[in-house]
């Protein structure tokens, strides 16, 4: 039997899976086969981007899938090119074009990028995607702390969600706290630490692993799960695909989860700076 992934409130009629499966770089010539094998795995929560190439494979395999809509639930973003209104208005119809979808449950700002001004402009064609229902709920990715709140000053609407660089290393709890703040459920991009550090050969985490028979992948997915973070882990390797899916059921102490709150490091990112990206 597959996992129970747990669903997080995001809008009054719509909850999130909290646990999903991420494509950021599927070729898009294999995007179709490792998305029907999630979906097959048990994953009901698929997140893409018109920047990955690969909503075509992704939408495909949710055509294949015979898996109702209703339980489905698909996020995909706006690029930077697209900030402007009108835009942003083309590149969602393109976007669910390329999916086959009438609709997406998600639809998130990629970058802020600050220095091309348009950040405000992006979130209020959001809201009106939202409002002639083309999306379902309506969220921000990668938008630093000033960016985030001039947003919801200038419109009155916060996101519902802000999906970050966020793993154990790279704990952004400053603007986790500000999430809390304005009820913005949190996401995490990243939340393995995509390869580039030592994370998951930690003695903090491979010692809680062997303690539960998990894979040090399962127990860093767990602490996400346990701070009520949403996540989206990305595999093309079936057997992880599968292991990442069994993290929902793998339950961690509170001492377990504070010996890994410990990791975090001021110098953890692995991404680029949402304040100084430029495109």
């Amino acid at each position: 039997m597959p996992a129970t992934v747990p669903d997080l409130p995001l809008t009054p009629a719509r909850p999130i899976p909290q646990l999903g499966y991420g494509v950021f770089k599927v070729e898009p010539e294999v995007a179709e086969e490792v998305t029907a094998q999630a979906l097959a795995a048990g994953y009901r929560h698929l997140d893409t981007a018109t920047a990955y190439r690969n909503e075509e494979g992704v939408g495909r395999a949710i055509a294949a899938s015979g898996i109702a809509r209703e339980d489905l639930f698909v996020t995909t973003k706006l690029w930077n090119d697209a900030h402007a209104f009108d835009d942003a208005i083309a590149a969602c119809e393109a976007s669910l074009e390329r999916l086959g979808l009438e609709y997406v449950d998600l639809y998130l700002v990629h970058w802020a990028v600050p220095s091309q001004g348009q950040y405000v402009e992006a979130w209020k064609a959001l809201i009106a995607l939202q409002e002639c229902g083309l999306v379902r709920a309506i969220g921000v990715s990668n938008y630093p702390r000033p960016q985030l709140e001039e947003i919801i000053e200038a419109t009155g609407v916060a996101p519902a969600i802000h999906q970050i660089e966020l793993h154990p290393y790279f704990q952004q709890r400053e603007l986790r706290e500000v999430h809390e703040q304005h009820g913005i459920l949190t996401e995490a991009w990243g939340p393995l630490g995509q390869g580039k550090s030592d994370l998951l050969e930690n003695p903090a985490v491979t010692g809680i692993a062997e303690a539960h028979g998990a894979s040090p992948a399962q127990v860093v997915l767990a602490w996400h799960l346990a701070h009520g973070i949403v996540t989206i882990p990305k595999s093309v390797t079936p057997s992880r695909i599968v292991e990442n899916l069994a993290a929902a059921e793998l339950e961690l102490t509170a001492a377990e989860v504070a010996a890994i709150d410990e990791l975090d490091r001021p110098d953890g990112r692995g991404g680029a700076d949402p304040a100084t990206k430029t495109a």
